[in-house]
């Protein structure tokens, strides 16, 4: 434990005398990341950086789920228009149309969700039109 500094001593000779005394020790030899640069030293401050740092390393995120139906529903698109088949296509975009009714009928927190279920017949025959005549078997 700190002691009190004493009276008659300036502070920052006595906070130098408790540095050098540390080191002396060898209380500072085996720290982490001893000789490398701060992390994010150039980078402007964030009040939630320790937030952001901790979720990064525990492999988490979060979005509002209303957002993370925008990009299902986007990666499902994507997906769709890469699909094998027809019945591939229609099923993808099956299961996201039933996501985005669900949050229709009972919207969950976040931002507005600005979506539509997708006309499958249409994402269908964009899916034909892209594809070479020897798939359309």
């Amino acid at each position: 434990m700190t002691e009190r500094k004493p009276p008659g001593i300036s502070f920052e000779t006595w906070a130098d005398r408790q540095i050098r005394e540390a080191e002396e020790r060898g209380d500072f030899a085996d720290l982490p990341g001893i000789g490398k640069p701060l992390p994010n030293l150039n980078r402007p401050y964030d009040e939630l950086w320790w937030v952001k740092e901790k979720m990064s390393r525990e492999g988490l995120s979060f979005l509002p789920p209303t957002l993370v139906l925008r990009k299902e529903a986007e990666d499902a698109l994507a997906a769709a228009a890469e699909a094998p088949s027809e019945r591939a296509v229609r099923e993808i975009i099956a299961d996201v149309n039933d996501k985005i009714r669900e949050a229709i009928r009972r919207p969950p927190p976040g931002p507005p969700l600005h979506l539509a279920p997708f006309d499958a017949d249409e994402i269908v025959r964009e899916w034909r039109a892209r594809q070479p005549p020897e798939n359309l078997d």
